[in-house]
C-alpha cells in the first residue's frame, strides 16, 4: 500500500505543477472539467450506487450551464465576477450547514440518509464551488502575470498539505482528545491545532519572502486558518458521506489513495473559503 501511494504521488505531484504553470487557461478549464465530472461519479455513489451516472450527469449539467453563463475570461471585472462570488456564499452557506451535520452525525443522517436529492444537493453545493473557486483563484492577474494565480492556487493548496502534516506528526504525539469520533476516529483536537500551526508558519513565512504589507500579512493569515479550518471540515464531511454509503474510499482511480474524491475532499472546502474570506477581510 505504502509503495503504491509513493508510485502515486511521484506521478501525480509533476501533472499537478504542469496544469497549475505550464497549461492555458483554456486547457486548465478542461483539465479542472475532468476532475469534475470523476468528482461527480464517486459523489453519486454516496448518494446511490444504482444512480451513480444518472447523479453525476446532473451534476455535469449545471456545471455546463455555469459555464455558458460566465465566460472564464471575464472572471475578474476587476472584482470577481457575479457567478463565481456566488458560488463562493453557497459555499460558505454549505459548510456551515455541512458543520452542524458532521458535529451532530450519527443523529444528523437520519434528516438527509434517504433523500437522493438532498445527497445530489449537497454534493451540487459541495463541487460547484470548488470548480469555480478553482477558476478564480488560478485566473488572478491573468493577463499581466498568468503565474500569479498559478502561485496563489499552490499556495492554498500547499497550506492544506502542510496542515495535513502538522495534523498528522501532532496528533501522533500528543494527540488524546478525539475530534468527530462518531465521523473519524482517528482525528483528534490536539491534531487539529498542530495542523493550524504549520498553516500559520506556512503562511508567514510566504508572506514575509513575498514582501507583504502588514494589513495583507494579517488578512492572508486570517483567511489561511479559517482555510485550514474548512479543509478539516471538507475531510470531516467527505468521510461522514463514505461512513453512510458505506464504503471505505470514494473510488479506485488513484492506486494507494482512493478516489478524486478522497485527493481533494479538504480542498472542496479550503480554496473557496479562503477565496471567500480573502475578499471579505481585505
Amino acid at each position: 500500500m505504502l509503495k503504491q501511494r509513493i508510485i502515486t504521488a511521484v506521478l501525480l505531484i509533476p501533472l499537478v505543477f504542469a496544469a497549475l504553470f505550464l497549461a492555458p487557461i483554456t486547457w486548465f478549464v478542461w483539465l479542472a472539467a475532468g476532475v469534475f465530472v470523476l468528482a461527480s461519479l464517486e459523489w453519486g455513489s454516496f448518494v446511490d450506487a444504482r444512480l451513480r451516472r444518472p447523479v453525476a450527469l446532473v451534476l455535469c449539467v449545471l456545471l455546463t450551464l455555469t459555464l455558458l453563463w460566465q465566460p472564464v475570461s471575464l472572471l475578474w471585472q476587476p472584482t470577481l465576477a457575479g457567478l463565481p462570488n456566488a458560488m463562493l456564499y453557497l459555499s460558505g452557506s454549505w459548510w456551515l450547514l455541512a458543520l452542524v451535520l458532521v458535529l451532530r452525525y450519527p443523529a444528523s443522517a437520519a434528516l438527509w440518509r434517504s433523500s437522493v436529492w438532498l445527497k445530489t444537493l449537497f454534493g451540487v453545493a459541495t463541487l460547484l464551488p470548488f470548480y469555480w473557486a478553482l477558476l478564480s483563484l488560478r485566473s488572478v492577474n491573468l493577463w499581466h502575470d498568468s503565474s500569479t494565480g498559478a502561485w496563489l492556487l499552490l499556495f492554498v493548496m500547499a497550506l492544506v498539505w502542510a496542515a495535513d502534516s502538522g495534523a498528522y506528526f501532532f496528533g501522533k504525539a500528543f494527540g488524546k482528545h478525539k475530534l468527530a469520533p462518531a465521523v473519524s476516529p482517528g482525528k483528534t483536537i490536539e491534531g487539529m491545532i498542530g495542523g493550524l500551526l504549520a498553516a500559520a508558519v506556512l503562511a508567514g513565512v510566504v508572506t514575509y519572502f513575498v514582501g507583504a504589507d502588514a494589513h495583507t500579512t494579517l488578512v492572508v493569515l486570517v483567511s489561511s486558518l479559517i482555510a485550514v479550518l474548512a479543509s478539516i471540515l471538507g475531510d470531516l464531511g467527505e468521510s461522514m458521506f463514505k461512513r453512510e454509503a458505506g464504503l471505505k474510499d470514494s473510488g479506485t482511480l488513484l492506486p494507494g489513495h482512493g478516489g478524486i474524491l478522497d485527493r481533494i475532499d479538504s480542498l472542496t472546502a479550503a480554496l473557496p473559503i479562503f477565496l471567500l474570506s480573502y475578499l471579505l477581510l481585505v
